[in-house]
């Protein structure tokens, strides 16, 4: 039996024998000898107490009884009887003896379930009654669907971990820019995964049937984490939205985002469930490639989207940083919802990795401000649109070096394909340069010195520090904004902890410096 099913199992029955006697209360959890610590301990009911600030107990019985009103009618009719939860006394239904209903004796209650039947059914709206069953068999297979159904809620259901975490925001200062003024407050909302990196350093990559010495570590990281991270350092309020798994791994990155001050709230956590993880392959000159290890349960959902409190978050945010690492049915509900929104924030889009399908997203790709991405991703999501075939793009074949006539031609393409889309403004970003294809730029910036050819956070680093400009100076970015945000990839030269290289601003002013008095 695999941990999820023994869970469930272990709630169930004990909800089945804490029915028995008076019902679940207080004062039954308290004093009972039935074993309840799985009940207590579930992440949900941590969860609820935890947001309610309110002990265990006590968040148990609200928590089941909010469940238990999501439950089909019949099943929720039994476990509101038996567990006797009073859910019916909020509405007191004419002709239901309310007080037979929610006896002190589970007897009773069945009893009174049974001869009322049709009736209770009736006060919910159900139209399609099912035979009323006799008490004896209400006790076999009724009941225990009924209690499995809300043991499956309360033990497997994912929550957002509601633990906001401003008052531990960085203390350094936001840097004033002498073409900017002093940026106000904002905040910005990531959208994107969070995973634990496992780190290979070696010497060279090796090929098919190769080996190669390295060493090993791990870290936080993921593309939505390196953003919130990247964006918090430069001092902006940030909140990342994704999932992880109510592992060691998962409260260990929240812990690190707690730490890097990035509001967690809106983390989701999944019981049963692994933390994603990604290994990652590094050699001397920075150059990566990378296996992902990821459980479907651990993502956003459709479902998840709509949370009112998710979509205030969106929606009231100065800025939002979207990755394609969310399945297509969240990534249409977000870009929906600011595309349509009467005052939408600025939208940065990462269109990486990949999305299955990706021409149901061009309806709302004019919802992004900014698409930012290596040749190679603004290419594939291009050439998906079918504009153009496949064969009027050059291929990148980029591996590596500088950028080079052939790899600008051809994001130009795709840069002119995505433009028509309706995309304002579109960067290329590879091997530290940066190239712009906008109504107010278009250039390719000079690329500036560097010690590695690639760096695993300098697409993140790149983002971030655009919207830091975007939001200090409140206008559309020009050139000196796009150099800086450059600057902010070739801060990032390490290798290894890619979260933990994001710089802050005052490291990216004295590389752009340098920059300039060079050029």
């Amino acid at each position: 039996m695999v941990a999820q099913d023994a869970g469930v199992l272990a709630v169930r029955n004990i909800l089945t024998r804490l029915s028995k006697r008076s019902g679940l209360s207080p004062d039954r959890l308290h004093n009972t000898e039935i074993d309840v610590s799985p009940l207590l301990d579930l992440l949900a009911v941590r969860q609820y107490a935890h947001r309610a600030g309110i002990g265990r107990v006590e968040a148990v019985i609200a928590l089941v009884r909010d469940l238990t009103r999501q439950l089909e009618p019949t099943d929720r009719l039994i476990a509101d009887a038996e567990l006797c939860l009073g859910l019916l006394r909020e509405t007191a239904p004419a002709g239901i003896d309310l007080d037979h209903l929610y006896a002190s004796d589970l007897g009773e209650r069945r009893e009174y379930l049974s001869t009322q039947w049709r009736r209770l059914h009736e006060t919910l709206g159900v139209q399609n009654i099912p035979p009323a069953p006799s008490v004896r068999s209400l006790r076999a297979n009724p009941e225990r669907r009924a209690f499995t159904a809300l043991a499956e809620r309360l033990a497997t259901g994912s929550v957002f971990d509601g633990a906001s975490t401003y008052s531990v925001l960085p203390t350094q200062p936001i840097v004033a820019h002498e073409d900017s003024p002093q940026p106000q407050p904002a905040t910005i909302t990531v959208v994107g995964d969070a995973v634990i990196d496992h780190m290979y350093l070696v010497d060279r990559i090796p090929g098919p049937g190769g080996t190669a010495r390295g060493t090993f570590d791990d870290h936080p990281g993921g593309k939505g984490l390196a953003r919130a991270v990247a964006a918090a350092r430069l001092g902006l309020r940030v909140r990342l939205i994704c999932a992880v798994g109510d592992d060691d791994a998962g409260r260990r990155i929240l812990d690190y985002l707690r730490s890097e001050g990035v509001d967690t709230e809106f983390v989701k956590v999944v019981p049963f469930a692994p933390t994603p993880v990604t290994s990652v392959t590094i050699a001397g000159t920075g150059e990566s490639s990378t296996i992902g290890c990821k459980d479907d349960r651990v993502r956003l959902s459709a479902q998840d989207l709509r949370s009112p409190h998710i979509k205030a978050a969106l929606t009231s945010s100065d800025a939002v940083l979207l990755t394609f690492e969310q399945p297509l049915a969240v990534l249409e509900h977000i870009l929906g919802w600011l595309r349509h929104h009467d005052s939408p924030p600025l939208l940065v889009i990462h269109p990486a990795p990949s999305v299955s399908r990706p021409q149901q997203l061009y309806q709302y790709l004019s919802a992004a401000d900014y698409l930012v991405g290596s040749v190679r991703e603004l290419e594939a999501v291009a050439m998906a649109a079918g504009v153009v075939p496949d064969a009027a793009l050059t291929p990148s074949g980029h591996g590596g070096g500088t950028a080079t006539s052939t790899v600008i031609e051809s994001g130009a393409k795709a840069a002119g394909m995505l433009r028509a889309l309706g995309v304002p403004s579109v960067c290329a970003i590879q091997d530290f340069t940066c190239t712009v294809w906008s109504d107010r730029v278009e250039a390719t910036l000079d690329p500036f010195p560097t010690a590695l050819r690639d760096s695993l956070g300098a697409h993140a680093a790149f983002s971030a520090a655009l919207v830091y400009r975007l939001l200090s100076t409140r206008r559309p970015a020009d050139q000196q904004d796009y150099l800086w945000a450059t600057a902010a990839m070739v801060a990032t030269q390490s290798i290894g902890n890619v979260p933990g290289a994001m710089p802050l601003a005052t490291e990216i002013d004295r590389i752009a410096t340098l920059a300039t008095e060079e050029h």
